[in-house]
C-alpha cells in the first residue's frame, strides 16, 4: 500500500511539474524575439563599399558594434577612418574621428570628436567636432565650428557643406586670412 501511495504521489508531482512547463501557443507567438537577439561586434574591421565592381570607399575601425532592430545601426565607439578613392583607385580624401555611428537604412553616418577631413590631392584639411555624411546625397555637412586649412591659409566658420570628395566646400560665416592672387589685366 505504501508503494502505491508513493507511486501516486510521484505521478501527481510529475503531472504538476510538466503542466507548469507548458506554454500557451498564443503567448509564445506574441513574444518578440528580435529584442533578445545578441548584438554583433567585431574587432579590427575593414568594410569596402563598391559600385559597379569599383571600390568607392573603405572604412577601417578597431571596433564595430552592430545593433539590429527597427533603426539598425553600426557604432564605432573607438573611432574610424573612411578612405575615398577615385576611378583609378587613388586615395582622394579621408575622414577620421574618435567616434562614429552609421544608420544603414537612412544611409547617414555621424562622426564625432576630433573629426578630421583631408583632401589629399589639394592638401586641404578640415577639423570639427561633429560631421554628418549623407551617403545617398554624397555630401558632408555640419553646423558646428569648423577650421579649414589650405597651405598657410586658415579659415574658420560656423558650419560647412561639401561634396563627399571634399572638392566643393562651402563654409558658413567664414572668417580668416586668405591669399588673394590678382591677375594682371591688359590695358
Amino acid at each position: 500500500m505504501s508503494f502505491q501511495f508513493t507511486g501516486i504521489i510521484v505521478i501527481l508531482f510529475l503531472m504538476t511539474v510538466l503542466s507548469a512547463c507548458m506554454n500557451d501557443l498564443q503567448e509564445i507567438k506574441s513574444l518578440d524575439f528580435a529584442d533578445t537577439l545578441p548584438d554583433l561586434s567585431a574587432r579590427d574591421i575593414e568594410i569596402i563599399y563598391s559600385e559597379s565592381a569599383r571600390v568607392k570607399t573603405k572604412l577601417i575601425s578597431p571596433f564595430l558594434r552592430s545593433i539590429e532592430g527597427k533603426d539598425s545601426y553600426m557604432e564605432f565607439p573607438d573611432g574610424f577612418i573612411i578612405i575615398f578613392y577615385d576611378s583609378l583607385m587613388q586615395v582622394k580624401s579621408r575622414i577620421s574621428a574618435n567616434y562614429g555611428i552609421s544608420y544603414e537604412k537612412k544611409k547617414l553616418m555621424v562622426a564625432r570628436y576630433n573629426v578630421i577631413v583631408e583632401n589629399l590631392e589639394k592638401g586641404e584639411q578640415l577639423n570639427t567636432e561633429e560631421l554628418f555624411w549623407d551617403q545617398g546625397k554624397e555630401i558632408i555637412y555640419t553646423d558646428k565650428y569648423v577650421k579649414f586649412t589650405r597651405g598657410d591659409e586658415i579659415i574658420t566658420g560656423d558650419g560647412l557643406l561639401s561634396d563627399q570628395a571634399f572638392e566643393s566646400v562651402e563654409i558658413k560665416n567664414a572668417k580668416g586670412l586668405i591669399e588673394v592672387i590678382e591677375e594682371e589685366t591688359e590695358q
